[in-house]
């Protein structure tokens, strides 16, 4: 059993996903697509609201979380989670994201550099590294609004540009020197 929740965020609806025990998903409204999700997941899909006497105690860790987030300050707990489909790859992309601290950024080529260097190779590609930090399944709490293009520029990002960026406000971050993607594309 699959369990979709709607958590009112500053910056629009955020679903959050769980199999009752773990996070499985977090996505801002416009990046996730109710139906083609319920096709794709294996089972039955619940979604729940706040008085849901069924509500799984990870999504109320998961919108105290977010709660102390969109609140400006770093959370000092995470919510359990469980990535599903984790290749071997995407795993280490991961945890590099997840070495990204509250209001700091890295770059693609830098996590690039960082795998390599953990699997003996002389060179990664940042490209390859771009696609596992597109497919996060997991915004915000896994941080991939936190990854940069190498010159600072605000490369994609499945909740949008305008997203992004308010994130990265958020967490103290100035984003003026930040470029925008040649196309602007804040949606």
């Amino acid at each position: 059993m699959k369990y979709i929740f709607e958590y009112a965020s500053p910056l629009g609806k955020i679903f959050i996903e769980s199999d009752g025990k773990f996070l499985t998903g977090l996505w801002f409204e416009y990046s996730f697509d109710e139906k083609k999700h319920a096709e794709n997941s294996a089972g039955e899909v619940k979604k729940l609201s706040a008085d849901s006497p069924d509500l799984p105690s990870v999504i109320f860790e998961t919108c105290r979380w977010l709660d102390v987030y969109f609140s400006g300050r770093n959370p000092d707990f995470t919510p359990k989670f469980r990535i599903e489909n984790l290749t071997p790859f995407r795993k280490m992309v991961v945890d590099e994201m997840l070495k990204i601290p509250f209001g700091a950024t890295a770059t693609y080529g830098g996590i690039a550099k960082n795998i390599a260097a953990k699997k003996g190779l002389e060179k990664m590609s940042a490209q390859a590294v771009g696609g596992a930090v597109g497919w996060n399944p997991i915004c915000i709490v896994v941080p991939c609004h936190r990854v940069l293009g190498s010159n600072g520029s605000l490369t994609g990002y499945g909740g949008g540009i305008k997203n992004k960026i308010a994130l990265l406000k958020i967490e103290g971050i100035n984003t003026e020197k930040l470029a925008l993607p040649k196309s602007r594309k804040f949606m």
